[in-house]
C-alpha cells in the first residue's frame, strides 16, 4: 500500500498543521485550573447581541429546511450597510472559506501572490495549496507596515495581493493614504483581495475601510468581512465578501458549495447587523481595555506591536510556546506565534475586564519566576 505522502500532492506535505488553539475542555483535561480566560482566538467577551434568542425562537422552520443558498435577504442587508450592489456580495462560511474560494478559483500553479508577514496562515496556506509562489513583505522593526517594498512586490504584477488591515496576527494598518499609494501601483493583472476581519475595532483617523479608496481603481478587487469578531458569531462561521466586478462575484459563487452559509447563522447575521447598539458597546469594551493591557505589557517592559484589532502581539524574549505552557497553567489561553522569525512571539486577544485581569496577574507571576 502505498505511503499517505505517496498519494496527496505535493503541496499538502509543504502545508504546516493550522494552528487554531486550545480549547476550553482540552485546557481543563491538561490543568484543571479553577477558571480559565479564554484570550487565543479573538472571540468577542460580550457575545452576539441579545437579540438573537429570539430570532431563533421565533422560527423552527430553520432547522429543517434548507436555507436559500443565495442568501438573498442578508446580501440585501450587507449590501445596504456597505452601499453596495447586492450582486457584489457573496457569502462564505466564515471568510476563511471566501479565502479557499478565491484561491480555487484564481489560482495557478506558478502564479505569485503578495502578502503581509507575519500573516494570518491561511493567506498563505490556500496559495501553497494551489501551487502559487508566496512573496512575503515583512513588517518593519517597529512593527509598521514596510510600505515601500510592499509598493516594489506589488510593481511586479503578482497574481494576487493579499493582506489584511489591520494585520493579523500584528495589530499594525495601513493609513488611507498608504492605502492609496499601494493600490496605485497594481495593475489589472493583479487581483487585489483585502481581508478586513477586525474593521469594525480600527475606527480612528488614521484608518479607513478599503471600499472607498477600490472603487476608484480599474482592476479586480475584492474585501472580505466576517461576522466571527465584533458580532460574536464564530461558532456559527459566517462571512462575507464584497466584490468590485459583479460578474466576478458569479464566477466565484460557481466554486462555493450551494449551502455554504446555514439558516442558522444567515439569520443570526441579520440580528447582528441591525444591532448597532451591541456592536458599539463591544468596540467601546474592546478599545479601552486593548489600551489598558497595552499599558500593562509595556510596563513588563516587553515590545508591544501598536493595534487596531481586539489583540495585542508582543515579544515575550523567550520561547513562545513554552512560556506559554506556564500561562495555560494558570487558566488562561493565548497564542504562540509559530512562524518563522516569530516564535518569541505572543497574541493575546482582548477579552473582558476580568479575563484580562488574569492574564496579567498570569503573566506577571510568570516572570517573576523567570
Amino acid at each position: 500500500m502505498s505511503k499517505a505522502s505517496e498519494i496527496v500532492r505535493a503541496e499538502v506535505t509543504r502545508l504546516s498543521p493550522y494552528n487554531s488553539g486550545l480549547t476550553i475542555g482540552e485546557v481543563m483535561l491538561r490543568y484543571a485550573p479553577a477558571r480559565i480566560a479564554k484570550l487565543g482566538s479573538n472571540e468577542n467577551p460580550l457575545g452576539p447581541t441579545p437579540a438573537l434568542a429570539a430570532t431563533l425562537m421565533a422560527d423552527a422552520e430553520m432547522f429543517r429546511l434548507y436555507p436559500d443558498p443565495a442568501g438573498r435577504k442578508l446580501r440585501r442587508a450587507i449590501a445596504a450597510k456597505h452601499a453596495v450592489d447586492e450582486e457584489q456580495v457573496i457569502l462564505g462560511n466564515g471568510s476563511e472559506e471566501l479565502l479557499s474560494i478565491i484561491s480555487r478559483a484564481v489560482l495557478r500553479s506558478g502564479d505569485a501572490i503578495v502578502t503581509l508577514y507575519p500573516s494570518f496562515p491561511l493567506h498563505e496556506d490556500y496559495a501553497t495549496l494551489a501551487g502559487a509562489t508566496v512573496n512575503r513583505v515583512a513588517v518593519n522593526d517597529d512593527f509598521t507596515i514596510d510600505i515601500e517594498a510592499m509598493i516594489a512586490a506589488v510593481r511586479e504584477r503578482p497574481r494576487m495581493l493579499l493582506f489584511s488591515n489591520p494585520m493579523n496576527p500584528v495589530g499594525s494598518w495601513l493609513s488611507a493614504g498608504d492605502l492609496v499609494r499601494v493600490l496605485g501601483a497594481a495593475s489589472d493583472e493583479t487581483l487585489i483581495v483585502i481581508d478586513q476581519a477586525y474593521a469594525e475595532y480600527a475606527a480612528g483617523e488614521d484608518y479607513a475601510s478599503s471600499l472607498a479608496c477600490l472603487a476608484t481603481l480599474d482592476c479586480p478587487w475584492i474585501v472580505l468581512r466576517t461576522f466571527s469578531k465584533a458580532f460574536g458569531l464564530a461558532g456559527l462561521r459566517i462571512g462575507f465578501g464584497i466584490v468590485g466586478d459583479p460578474e466576478l462575484r458569479a464566477l466565484l459563487d460557481r466554486v462555493r458549495t450551494p449551502f455554504n452559509a446555514n439558516g442558522i447563522a444567515q439569520a443570526a447575521a441579520l440580528s447582528a447587523l441591525a444591532d448597532e447598539d451591541h456592536l458599539a458597546r463591544v468596540v467601546a469594551l474592546a478599545s479601552t481595555e486593548r489600551a489598558r493591557v497595552e499599558g500593562f505589557l509595556r510596563g513588563q517592559g516587553l515590545d508591544v506591536a501598536p493595534s487596531r484589532g481586539n489583540f495585542l502581539f508582543f515579544d515575550c524574549r523567550r520561547n513562545a510556546a513554552a512560556f506559554v505552557e506556564g500561562l495555560l497553567q494558570k487558566g488562561v489561553i493565548v497564542k504562540p506565534w509559530k512562524q518563522e522569525g516569530f516564535d518569541t512571539y505572543v497574541r493575546v486577544s482582548i477579552g473582558s475586564p476580568a479575563e484580562n485581569d488574569q492574564f496579567m496577574e498570569g503573566l506577571s507571576d510568570l516572570l517573576k519566576g523567570m
